[in-house]
């Protein structure tokens, strides 16, 4: 039986708990019901076509219903579609470990496997800490930042630092100790991102180290922190605080959950500045947006650190039933083969060089009161005066607004707040990511 559009929004409404979704305001609205996705284009239940500025949450790469991907999972799936990895493996699973560490830094070459970015962030956090506790060191510190996200299961939440997010669980949290905002802080105190406000922060930084000898690790996502709006660190912070938690003996965990995977024009941002964490973890990309499927990758001092006999109890107790899924890790090795056949990262660099130009116009408009980018991410902030730096009130829900005219004109976006996210797939050609920007463009414009 075939069940029709309005029974479906009907259901969607009486039993579908979206995710960061205040659901008294999504059941009085009209909402889009995906059915169908080809390239940078997905259909909705009614057959209204739009482009997918969004990469549906960051996590599509080379568009929807890609052959190679599709044909990996069928053949797959043709095979064994999941078996466990509790003290067995499978032959997905291990080769695309083998090319993890391939295309990582040199120096990650170990792979434990999870299903979403947060579970990433939260093994590397007890990996850390348990990483102390097997060398007979007591630590239970961790350093983070104001405005982090990194996911939100409790350890992931204890390391973030949006309020808006995680202020309701902060008696459910752990201890750590918080830095301030890079692009926030530079902003405030010294109006850029300038070299002098880059030595101060690692100042801050290298006083705490030599204060606290409890430090388990710093927590930093990589290059910029995305879902605080798009605040792109100074070029070098990344650089500058691995030398130094090297330096004072502090391990480094960084997350490329959402810049790793192209986004900022290498496979991981941590190229751009030479930097090898003791921790790197990645999710959404990975698959090329097909299946959950995430995954931490660390040194051989640190999995070194875990071996033993096995009365001992060194080793790392962690792991859920579709750790290393054969058909998300048999479609994650496709994806990183078609980034290689289809030239991905090199033909992402004119379409960087045309979302910087284009978004130098939306300092045009009377709203705009910042546009940030980093590589092919960006953000625009929408204020209700620029020159008082006035915000929209909360309530307002101006962001949602304007991606609600974008839907309007087939161009599907979600806000982070009052900050419009571009995070178009990377196989976009640039006549619709015009369309895209001239269409956000006149939404911003209409805004009252």
């Amino acid at each position: 039986m075939e069940i029709g559009p309005e029974l479906l929004e009907r259901w969607d409404k009486e039993h579908f708990w979206h995710p960061f979704t205040q659901m008294k305001v999504y059941r009085e609205e009209e909402n889009i019901i995906f059915e169908r996705g080809e390239g940078v284009y997905l259909w909705d239940i009614h057959g209204k076509r739009y482009i997918d500025a969004i990469s549906s949450l960051w996590c599509n790469v080379h568009g929807h219903n890609h052959p190679k991907l599709n044909n990996a999972i069928m053949r797959q799936l043709c095979r064994v579609a999941h078996t466990t990895t509790l003290g067995s493996s499978n032959v997905p699973a291990v080769l695309l470990a083998k090319k993890l560490t391939e295309i990582a830094p040199e120096g990650l070459t170990k792979v434990f496997y999870s299903e979403d970015g947060a579970e990433a962030v939260e093994i590397a956090l007890k990996m850390a800490y348990h990483y102390w506790r097997n060398r007979g060191e007591e630590r239970k510190v961790f350093i983070t930042l104001s405005e982090a996200y990194h996911g939100d299961t409790i350890g992931a939440v204890s390391v973030g630092g949006i309020d808006l997010f995680h202020g309701t669980y902060r008696d459910l949290l752990f201890e750590t100790i918080r830095l301030p905002s890079p692009y926030l802080y530079c902003k405030k105190e010294f109006g850029e991102l300038s070299q002098t406000c880059l030595a101060d922060l690692v100042m801050k930084l290298q006083e705490l180290l030599r204060a606290r000898r409890d430090v388990v690790a710093l927590v930093l996502e990589s290059g910029i922190q995305a879902a605080a709006g798009m605040l792109p660190y100074p070029k070098g912070f990344l650089k500058e605080v691995r030398e130094l938690t090297k330096k004072e003996g502090v391990l480094l965990i960084l997350d490329e959950v959402a810049t790793g995977f192209g986004r900022t024009g290498s496979m991981f941002y941590c190229e751009q500045e030479g930097v090898t964490p003791d921790f790197m973890c990645l999710g959404k990309g990975i698959t090329g947006g097909y299946l959950p499927l995430a995954a931490t990758l660390t040194t051989d001092e640190v999995y070194e650190a875990f071996l033993g006999e096995f009365g001992e109890a060194k080793h790392f107790y962690h792991g859920h039933t579709y750790t290393g899924n054969n058909l998300a890790s048999a479609v994650a090795l496709a994806n990183l083969q078609v980034f290689e056949e289809e030239n991905t990262l090199e033909n992402l660099k004119p379409k960087i060089d045309l979302l910087t130009e284009r978004l130098k116009e939306f300092w045009e408009l009377e709203h705009v009161g910042d546009v940030r980018q980093l590589g092919f991410m960006a953000g625009i902030e929408l204020v209700k005066d620029r020159e008082k730096g006035e915000p929209f009130p909360y309530g307002e829900r101006t962001g949602f607004k304007v991606a609600r005219k974008c839907w309007e004109k087939g161009v599907f976006l979600r806000p982070l707040g009052d900050v419009m996210v571009l995070m178009m797939p990377l196989v976009i050609g640039e006549e619709d990511m015009n369309y895209v920007l001239d269409t956000l463009k006149g939404a911003i414009a209409e805004i009252g």
